[in-house]
């Protein structure tokens, strides 16, 4: 199934890293684990928020795929199912 994962990243915690240079290595990290199909960083309500969307093939993968943005950037995370347009005209086409 197509998520959507947002992470918004505690400042305090992120600014740290930053300055610690290990920002960049956890991202890179995170992006190898989960490799999504799209990814955007942006900020919301104005703190630091990543977007990614990917294939979760079982609910088992949250653990894994969360425990590192709590773990190390202290983060509030929302997992939406989604669809793309050919996911929609998909289960458009079943209720006929």
């Amino acid at each position: 199934m197509r998520v959507l994962l947002k992470a918004s990243l505690n400042t305090e915690k992120a600014n740290d890293l930053i300055r610690s240079g290990k920002l960049p290595q956890l991202m890179q990290e995170t992006m190898e684990n989960i490799k999504p199909e799209a990814a955007y960083f942006t900020l919301d309500h104005g703190v630091r928020t990543c977007y990614l969307v990917f294939d979760m093939q079982d609910s088992s993968q949250m653990p894994p795929t969360g425990e590192p943005f709590f773990m190390d950037l202290d983060a509030e995370l929302e997992l939406t199912p989604v669809m793309n347009a050919e996911d929609l005209q998909k289960g458009l086409s079943q209720l006929r």
